[in-house]
């Protein structure tokens, strides 16, 4: 394994996450999930030892990170954060090639092919027709973009990012997260983000870190999501306290957009009621079942029965 976290006490003054034992190997792309607070910029805080652990270990391919150089911590792992302070006077290029710079002295030129490796993650990234455009121009999606295209350039093992699909819309969030497990797969980066949405981890990554209640939850994505109602649940959104939902057996969005429905317009008891859906909606409950096909028919029936 190339990241092992042992029996680590993970905090500021106080400890946010216990006994966290976790790893990951290269290869693999990780989501760190969880709410605000909970410490997950203080986990990748501590991993790059920015913030000593308050007990346990945390070791990077056999090697405790306590016993790190900054350079050698610079050439094992880049890291973006969602707030980054932006040089001036830089242009796209300019910030994508300093990536490069951890391996030579600032006033040495880069390479014929470092220059050419700066082009083609700029292309990869969507980038090229702002190459040439200062940093202070650019739309906070594409200032994310190229503060990535600078992690990548730096070709260490290990890429970590917080929250880096923040500014993003849906198309230039999948641009990144693609190119990020293209990296793990056919380069053998490892790449740990972290993310409030917990549906980028189905399609994106392959392991789930889970920060809940001071403890990691981690492994496979599939297997974690499984174990923990509250990430696959619309509750998630519950905007009225004396609701109480029906039971709904439906794919995601179809169960997101019937609870949203429900609780706007039935703010009570409804857990006597059973929701599925197959093509059309199969409402029940102690005496009878209904079939609706629409919302507004579902609205319609609800009307009748309460």
């Amino acid at each position: 394994m190339h990241l092992q976290i042992k029996q680590a006490n993970i905090g500021y003054k106080k400890t946010l996450i216990s006994n966290a034992d976790a790893n990951l190997n290269l290869g693999e792309v990780c989501l760190l999930i969880g709410n605000n607070g909970v410490g997950k910029t203080t986990l990748i805080k501590s991993i790059l030892h920015q913030i000593p652990l308050l007990k346990g270990d945390i070791f990077l391919h056999g090697k405790n990170i306590r016993d790190f150089s900054v350079k050698e911590m610079a050439e094992n792992i880049a890291i973006v954060f969602s707030k980054s302070v932006i040089p001036q006077n830089y242009t796209v290029e300019d910030l994508i090639s300093l990536g490069k710079y951890i391996y030579y002295p600032f006033y040495f030129a880069l390479k014929k092919e470092d220059r050419e490796e700066v082009i083609s993650i700029i292309e990869e990234l969507g980038l090229t027709q702002y190459k040439n455009t200062p940093l202070k121009n650019l739309s906070d999606g594409n200032l994310q973009k190229a503060f990535i295209g600078r992690a990548i350039t730096q070709n260490s093992p290990v890429i970590i990012l917080d929250e880096p699909t923040t500014h993003l819309d849906e198309k230039n969030k999948i641009v990144i997260l693609k190119v990020l497990r293209k990296l793990a797969k056919e380069h053998h980066k490892l790449i740990l983000f972290s993310s409030h949405d917990w549906r980028l981890a189905k399609e994106f990554a392959d392991k789930i870190w889970y920060v809940k209640d001071h403890h990691l939850y981690n492994g496979i994505v599939e297997d974690v999501l499984l174990k923990h109602d509250e990430l696959t649940n619309a509750t998630l959104f519950k905007i009225n306290e004396n609701f109480v939902p029906p039971k709904i057996t439906a794919p995601y969005v179809y169960k997101e957009m019937l609870f949203s429905l429900l609780q706007k317009n039935f703010p009570q008891d409804l857990s006597s009621l059973t929701f599925e859906f197959n093509d059309y909606w199969i409402i029940s409950n102690l005496k009878h079942n209904y079939q609706c096909e629409s919302f507004e028919e579902i609205i319609d029936l609800l009307k009748t029965l309460y």
